[in-house]
């Protein structure tokens, strides 16, 4: 049995459209804008189409199930994200929930005779415009209101002013975890985002970890002066002193691990005029490594960096850490269920570790979770150059059909 790669390359290249950078051909759809909610309303849209039921949380996570599933067991869940970085791929989390909608209309279509229930996923702010995946953290550890309300975007705008246009209930959103035990095991698709598995001709990729990921804002402070008027060595210039600190960031990261990352992708400055020496300079932080006692080195030499550069130009500075996502293995039995299922088809397969995070390692606190992913042209991603041949696309989603069919046939349900 296999997927349709017709439909589901129409439902990709009609979602690559909604958000779309006209002057890039990149995909800009972060979390909650209004083409993250247009796109919301399309793909609610293809389920109904299909016949299909769908639940959505108090964070805007959707799960989506048969009106005739089977009862009385835990559910197999599949799925990603549609929501993109700025100007980013259209293929990032896209693929992996218009392919697990792909594989429930199949199962449903072909009235697959399963014990368990597949369910297909869609988690919100996946990319972290208001917290490293929000929507998945919800629903493996929870929200209190407080932390929701603290919560602003990249942009400087509230979350909890996102959820009042929308109409939704912020204490709804303190109602999203999901307990251990409830889901019966999780399987993501994704492309790999990287160059390996092209380079070495490898159709998927069986992932055995994620690695984890933190950051944080440093907010630097000096003294916002006359720009012509303030010599130069009686300034104290922030963004001068910002900008030295992120020079440091790669020996930072090097002193933790050779696998340890460090990238600043936003800076902001007050009060932002080019004739005003800067009196605040903000660099927003994502940093990673696959091993958690590093991922917390490498925060804590992070912030060591920040003080002692800011001592050298007389500032002052503040570091505001993210709550660091651990580093997860991922299942050995799940593992072993893609590798035969790619083996099935005939693929070519390979274990790989995954150096970007995803819902997967938040659902791993809940359920035995794994990863499939498909090669990246060129290792693109992140960017309006990333892309995947049809041909990967449809032999990823054969895999994942595959692997819930085996995963939700394990055993019969409970009367």
């Amino acid at each position: 049995m296999k997927i349709d790669i017709d439909r589901l390359r129409s439902d990709l290249e009609t979602l690559r459209t909604i958000g779309r950078v006209e002057e890039t051909g990149g995909v800009s759809r972060t979390s909650f804008s209004p083409a993250d909610r247009e796109a919301r309303r399309w793909y609610l849209e293809r389920c109904a189409e299909a016949g299909l039921v769908v639940e959505v949380d108090g964070l805007g996570n959707m799960v989506v199930s048969a009106k005739d599933e089977p009862s009385g067991a835990k559910p197999v869940w599949t799925g990603s994200h549609i929501d993109s970085v700025p100007d980013g791929g259209f293929l990032d989390g896209a693929l992996g929930s218009m392919a697990a909608l792909e594989c429930l209309r199949r199962l449903t279509e072909e009235k697959v005779p399963l014990s368990r229930p597949v369910r297909a996923v869609v988690f919100a702010d996946e990319e972290g415009n208001y917290n490293h995946l929000l929507g998945s953290t919800g629903i493996a550890k929870g929200f209190d209101r407080a932390r929701l309300e603290a919560m602003t975007g990249r942009d400087g705008d509230r979350l909890t002013d996102r959820f009042a246009e929308l109409g939704w209930d912020l204490d709804a959103a303190t109602r999203t975890k999901v307990e251990p035990g409830e889901v019966h095991a999780f399987v993501e698709l994704h492309i790999e985002q990287g160059p390996n598995l092209e380079a070495d001709g490898f159709d998927i990729g069986v992932v055995t970890s994620i690695v984890g990921l933190s950051g944080g804002k440093a907010r630097f402070h000096g003294s916002a002066d006359h720009a012509g008027t303030t010599p130069m060595t009686k300034r104290r210039d922030a963004l001068l002193g910002a900008a030295e600190f992120l020079t440091t960031l790669p020996g930072v990261a090097a002193s933790i691990s050779k696998d340890a990352v460090a990238t600043c992708g936003l800076i902001g400055v007050e009060p932002g005029g080019a004739n005003v020496v800067p009196g605040t300079a903000t660099v927003t932080l994502d940093f990673r490594d696959p091993d958690m006692g590093r991922l917390l080195a490498l925060g804590e030499a992070i912030e060591r960096s920040a003080r002692e550069v800011a001592a050298r130009h007389g500032l002052t500075v503040t570091w505001e850490p993210d709550t660091p996502v651990a580093p997860v293995p991922l299942d050995q039995g799940i593992r072993e269920t893609i590798t035969a299922a790619a083996e099935g088809f005939g693929y070519r397969h390979t274990d790989i570790p995954s150096g970007a995070g995803h819902d997967s390692q938040n659902m791993a606190l809940i359920a035995p979770t794994a990863m499939v992913f498909v090669p990246s042209k060129n290792g693109r991603s992140h960017s309006p150059a990333e892309d995947t041949s049809w041909e990967d696309i449809e032999k990823g989603g054969n895999v994942l059909l595959a692997t819930l069919i085996e995963l939700a046939s394990d055993e019969p349900a409970t009367p």
